[in-house]
């Protein structure tokens, strides 16, 4: 039998603390993660919420579990309550300014959004559900909601959630009713019950493109019953964790949570975890602040798009990270030179004796750190002590391809490299002329590695290579 899975702590943003993670069915731990409404591309901020939502699916299965995520792609467009009194959602405003219909626009940016996440190394998920296939599946919760008592329909054709019928409210994001209410946007609709209750289904005028039949007429979802339809169908009524971005815990996931219990009468959510923002000269990096970058421009630039991966590794996912070209650009360097290191050293000699204890250690510090809220700083102080290291070349290298597991920075990319015959004996005998200060040979040695095709560089580290001849077939 397979050894069961190491204990993980992570930080739940609804009770306020870290706990241990107790999955309902183990080893298999379920996943719903918010994923983009595809009105415009996704830029680097984004990412950073989905990485982290990667890297929780990387440490679970590293530490023995199994993971089925899902992400949903929100093709109809978000509504903020009253906002859509005054206009059309996103969706039908990119649709009007490219001139195409709602479906072209959304499928062309879920492509660029999947082709996005795979320039960072971010994992698909199971499954992506697209909202408008999910229609059906929200009409039916509303339905419920209304039924219970939750919801109810006003003369128009709006359906609203009864937030006073769910005293739990408010809960997630601790605001108070009064501090809802306050922070609620435009004057709202006069026919609600309560300024604070939130669309779950709107009418639509004959004028709009997305829209379905329902019992209160032809309308269209609000943004917050879509989450928990499409959740509730692919994962069932109790699901382990819903990550997202800490935008998000209100007033979408507060929504969320009144809807999906006041449907299903109990606890949907097991864990809710939020990554914190990427700032750009101490602002949040927003589409509507117009200071963002997207991945592609970044590779345009001359950077190697996982540099964004190696720079969101040195903060914690639920702690602010300021971005700005000049981390960047130092990101994307240490980046190669590490890619350099496990090429060199995973040409080098096997692990002498003893090796594999002192390497254990390395492996265990860095699964304690992993597994502790995916603390990835500490994992990346210890890279760069295990660098740093009296172990063997090789053992170095293998222990680093076994942490990028998790860490995900292709570092046994370089390492694709054959070097010619004789070259690895070569290195290995430079390396010990310049530990022994005979620099005489150190220079002869590197011209004959010049000679085979072999780029040698010294740095504070050590030598660095790379193969500028084709090696052998």
């Amino acid at each position: 039998m397979p050894a069961p899975a190491r204990p993980f702590h992570l930080y739940n943003t609804l009770a306020r603390r870290k706990e241990e993670l107790k999955p309902l069915a183990p080893p298999e731990v379920t996943i719903y993660s918010c994923g983009p409404t595809v009105y415009r591309y996704a830029h680097v901020g984004n990412l950073r919420t989905y990485l982290f939502a990667d890297l929780l699916c990387r440490t679970l299965e590293y530490l023995g579990y199994r993971t089925r995520q899902v992400m949903n792609i929100t093709d109809v467009g978000h509504l903020t309550e009253d906002d859509v009194d005054r206009g059309e959602d996103k969706m039908l405003v990119s649709a009007r300014l490219e001139q195409k219909r709602p479906e072209e626009i959304a499928a062309h940016y879920t492509a660029a959004f999947r082709d996005d996440i795979a320039r960072v190394n971010i994992r698909p998920a199971a499954a992506f559900p697209h909202a408008t296939e999910y229609i059906p599946r929200m009409l039916e919760i509303i339905e419920r909601l209304v039924e219970r008592g939750h919801a109810y329909a006003v003369e128009n054709g709006n359906v609203y959630y009864r937030i006073s019928s769910f005293p739990a409210y408010g809960k997630l994001s601790r605001n108070s009713l009064d501090r809802l209410l306050t922070g609620s946007r435009g004057e709202p609709d006069p026919r609600k019950e309560n300024p604070g209750d939130f669309t779950l289904w709107k009418h639509a005028g004959d004028r709009r493109l997305q829209a379905w039949d329902s019992r209160w007429g032809r309308g269209f979802p609000g943004w917050h019953i879509e989450c928990s339809a499409m959740s509730t169908a692919l994962l069932g009524e109790r699901f382990d964790i819903h990550t997202g971005g800490a935008d998000n815990v209100f007033p979408h996931h507060e929504a969320e949570i009144a809807q999906s219990e006041g449907a299903f009468g109990h606890r949907v959510v097991g864990y809710w975890m939020h990554g914190d923002h990427l700032l750009l000269a101490g602002t949040r990096m927003a589409k509507s602040a117009g200071n963002f970058f997207r991945i592609t421009e970044l590779a345009d630039q001359g950077h190697d798009p996982l540099a964004f991966r190696y720079l969101a590794l040195q903060a914690r996912y639920r702690t602010k990270l300021n971005f700005s070209p000049e981390a960047l650009t130092g990101a994307d360097r240490a980046l190669r030179q590490l890619r350099e290191r496990v090429a060199e050293w995973s040409a080098s000699e096997a692990p002498a004796a003893g090796a594999p204890e002192a390497a254990a250690r390395f492996a265990e510090r860095f699964t304690t750190a992993i597994a502790d809220d995916l603390d990835l700083p500490s994992a990346m102080a210890l890279v760069s002590e295990l660098l740093r290291s009296d172990l063997p070349a090789a053992e170095r290298a293998r222990l680093l391809l076994d942490f990028d597991r998790v860490l995900g920075l292709d570092l046994g990319r370089e390492a694709g490299q054959t070097l010619p015959p004789g070259a690895a004996e070569l290195l290995q005998r430079r390396e010990r002329a310049r530990a022994e200060r005979d620099f005489a040979a150190s220079d002869r040695l590197r011209d004959e590695l010049a000679a085979a095709g072999v780029v040698v560089t010294d740095t504070p580290e050590g030598q660095r290579w790379r193969v500028t001849a084709p090696g052998p077939d």
